[in-house]
């Protein structure tokens, strides 16, 4: 079955919660990256967003793993799809979101 896109009101949403998510990621590697694959494959936009912004904040902290690093790029790939089409921006500028909502 294929998911239409999120709308453009979805996606302006799913900036925002990247921006002011504040969860903590679990500290086991393999128990982390299990959780994350499963959130990428689920195709809900707004738990891969998640999974960027735990997997940014590790990477920011602590270092990614290779499987974190294939996570993070997998994640974020997925978004900046669905924002570009939603929001009917370039990639350039869906990346200057992401990059912006990340921080």
């Amino acid at each position: 079955m294929v998911r239409s896109l999120i709308s453009a009101t979805e996606a302006r949403e799913l900036l925002q919660q990247i921006e002011t998510w504040d969860g903590k990621a679990k500290t086991q590697s393999k128990a982390r990256a299990d959780k994350h694959q499963a959130a990428i494959e689920s195709g809900d936009p707004f738990k891969y967003a998640k999974v960027a912004k735990e997997l940014e904040r590790i990477r920011a902290e602590d270092g990614l793993r290779p499987r974190d690093r294939a996570n993070l790029a997998q994640s974020l790939a997925l978004l900046k799809e669905e924002i570009t089409y939603s929001l009917k921006k370039t990639a350039a500028q869906t990346e200057m979101l992401l990059e912006k909502a990340l921080e």
